[in-house]
C-alpha cells in the first residue's frame, strides 16, 4: 500500500452538518464489542492525549474505556505508547496549530517503534480542511475518525493493526445515539455526565454546530441510571455536560421535560453535589435558579457566556440576548442564590469591533464583577459566517484591549476570592497538591480552588476555614 494512500469511508461536509431537520429522532443502540475484536491491543500500550473542553474529555474517557477493553494498557508517558491518540479542538486556530506541530513530532515515532500506531480524532478531525491536509501530507498518521463514531474505534483499530490499512471515517452528522460505551474516569471523586450532543445555535464565530452537529437529547433515564451507577461507584459528584444545557429536551416528541426538570431529578438520586455546563443567556430559563435553590446539593455556580457587552456585537455574534436582560437574570440569580459565583466568556476583537463597543463590554464587567472570565481574541474559523466579515482591527489593538479586559478580570477574580477570608467552607477533597505533599486541594460549592492542611481522605467532603486568598485560590485550615 502506498504510504500516503488512505481508506477513505467517510469525510465531513460542512453542507451536510450545518442542515437541521425538525425534531429529529436519533435511534438508541448499545455499544457492544465483537469478540474478534477483543485483546487485540493485548501486550500494547496507549496514551489519549485530550484538547479543549469538558466534552473532549468526556469522549477521550470513553476512548479509554474502549481500548481498555481491547486489551491495551494505559502509558503514562507519550514517547513509550504504542498507541497514540489524539482528541482535538477546533474552537481557535492555536489549537489546531498545536496539534500540527504535534503530528510531526510524534509521527517520527514510526522510526524507533514499528509496532507503533497514531490516530487523530476529536473537534479538528471533523472540519473539511484539516481532513484534506491529512490526506495529502506526508505524516505516519493511521487513522482518523471523528465524534460522531467513537463507538466504531474498536472495528477501526483491528483494521490498521491486524490489516495494516489506513483509515478515515468521519461522519458529519450521528446515525444513532449509544449508550453503555466502556468509560475510564480520570477521578475516583467526580464524574462528567453527557446529557446530550451537538448544538443548534450557530453563533457567527463559532465551528461547534458544524464539528458537533445537530442538538440531540439522551433520554432521562439512561442519565439517570448513569449517575445512579457513578453514585454506586463512590463518586460524590457529577458535572451535566451540553454544548448548551439549556436547549435538553427541545427535541423530545409529544412530552414536555427540559433542562429544569432533569436537574431536580438528578438533584433527587441524592449524589453529594451536582453541577452544569454550559448556558447560553439567550435560554436560560430561571426556572433552573428556582430548582438550584431548592437544592442544596446543586452547586451555586454558574457558568454564563455573555461574549461582548455591546448590543450590536451581539447581534453580529447571533447571540440572542440583550444586555439589559442578561444583567436581569444576573440580578435573579444573586437574589435567590446565596453565595453564588459566576463566571463568563468573552471575545475581544471581533471583526471591527469598535472601541465604543469594546468600552461597553468593559462596562459589563464592571457592573456585574464576574468570579471569573474565560477571555479570547476572535480566532477565525473557516466555515463559520464571521470569517467572511471585513475586519479592520489590527492585532496590536486586539492584543492592547485583551490585556486590559484581563486586568478587570485579575481585579474582580481577587476580590471575589477575598469574600471568603474567615468563611468556613466545604471543600470536595480530590487530591494532594502538586506542589506541597502536606497540602490537600479541592474545590468550594462555589468552584474555588481550596488549598488546605489536616488530617482527611481523598473524596471526603470536609470544612475549611479560609485563612487568605489569591486571584486562583483560596488557603486554609481543615476544621475539626
Amino acid at each position: 500500500m502506498a504510504k500516503n494512500h488512505f481508506i477513505v469511508l467517510n469525510t465531513p461536509e460542512y453542507r451536510v452538518s450545518s442542515k437541521r431537520k425538525v425534531l429529529p429522532t436519533l435511534q438508541k443502540r448499545n455499544f457492544k464489542l465483537d469478540t474478534k475484536h477483543l485483546m487485540i491491543g493485548n501486550g500494547l500500550t496507549y496514551y489519549v492525549k485530550t484538547y479543549g473542553c469538558q466534552s473532549n474529555i468526556k469522549d477521550s474517557e470513553n476512548i479509554s474505556g474502549i481500548l481498555n477493553k481491547l486489551g491495551f494498557k494505559e502509558q503514562k508517558d507519550i514517547l513509550k505508547a504504542d498507541l497514540i491518540i489524539l482528541n482535538t479542538c477546533a474552537i481557535r486556530e492555536n489549537a489546531e496549530k498545536k496539534v500540527f506541530g504535534e503530528i510531526g513530532f510524534l509521527s517520527k515515532l514510526k522510526k524507533t517503534n514499528p509496532k507503533f500506531v497514531f490516530g487523530i480524532c476529536g473537534c479538528m478531525s471533523q472540519e473539511e480542511h484539516v481532513i484534506q491536509k491529512i490526506m495529502k501530507s506526508n505524516n505516519n498518521i493511521d487513522f482518523v475518525f471523528g465524534v460522531h463514531n467513537i463507538h466504531e474505534l474498536p472495528s477501526i483499530i483491528y483494521d490498521v493493526i491486524k490489516n495494516k490499512k489506513r483509515i478515515i471515517n468521519v461522519l458529519s452528522n450521528p446515525k444513532s445515539m449509544y449508550e453503555s460505551i466502556p468509560s475510564s474516569i480520570g477521578s475516583k471523586v467526580k464524574a462528567f455526565v453527557n446529557i446530550m450532543q451537538g448544538c443548534d445555535n450557530f453563533c457567527t464565530y463559532c465551528i461547534v454546530p458544524y464539528v458537533r452537529g445537530q442538538m440531540h437529547s439522551r433520554s432521562k433515564q439512561d442519565i439517570l441510571n448513569e449517575i445512579k451507577k457513578l453514585i454506586k461507584e463512590g463518586y460524590k459528584e457529577v458535572t451535566l455536560l451540553g454544548q448548551n444545557v439549556n436547549s435538553y429536551g427541545i427535541d423530545f416528541k409529544g412530552k414536555s421535560y427540559k433542562f429544569w426538570n432533569l436537574l431536580e431529578d438528578v438533584a433527587k438520586t441524592k449524589i453529594p453535589r451536582v453541577r452544569f455546563v454550559t448556558s447560553n443567556p439567550w435560554n436560560f430559563d430561571l426556572k433552573i435558579v428556582d430548582v438550584m435553590k431548592k437544592y442544596p446539593n446543586i452547586m451555586p455556580y454558574i457558568h454564563l457566556p455573555v461574549q461582548s457587552g455591546d448590543e450590536e456585537i451581539l447581534k453580529r455574534m447571533n447571540r440572542k440576548v440583550l444586555v439589559r436582560d442578561y444583567l436581569k437574570k444576573i440580578q435573579y440569580i444573586r437574589k435567590n442564590i446565596k453565595d453564588s459565583a459566576i463566571s463568563t466568556d468573552l471575545i475581544v476583537g471581533f471583526p471591527n469591533e469598535s472601541e465604543k463597543a469594546f468600552n461597553n463590554t468593559l462596562k459589563l464587567y464592571k457592573q456585574v464583577k464576574f468570579d471569573n472570565a474565560y477571555t479570547f481574541i476572535y480566532s477565525r474559523r473557516e466555515g463559520t459566517p464571521a470569517a467572511k466579515m471585513q475586519d479592520k482591527i489590527s492585532l496590536e489593538t486586539k492584543q492592547k484591549r485583551l490585556q486590559k479586559l484581563n486586568e478587570l478580570v485579575k481585579k474582580y477574580s481577587k476580590e471575589n476570592n477575598e469574600k471568603y477570608v474567615g468563611k468556613i467552607l466545604e471543600v470536595l477533597v480530590e487530591g494532594k497538591s502538586k506542589t506541597n505533599v502536606n497540602t490537600f486541594t479541592g474545590y468550594s460549592p462555589n468552584w474555588k480552588v481550596v488549598n488546605f492542611t489536616g488530617k482527611c481522605k481523598i473524596g471526603d467532603i470536609v470544612k475549611v476555614k479560609i485563612s487568605s486568598a489569591s486571584r486562583f485560590s483560596l488557603n486554609g485550615l481543615l476544621v475539626i
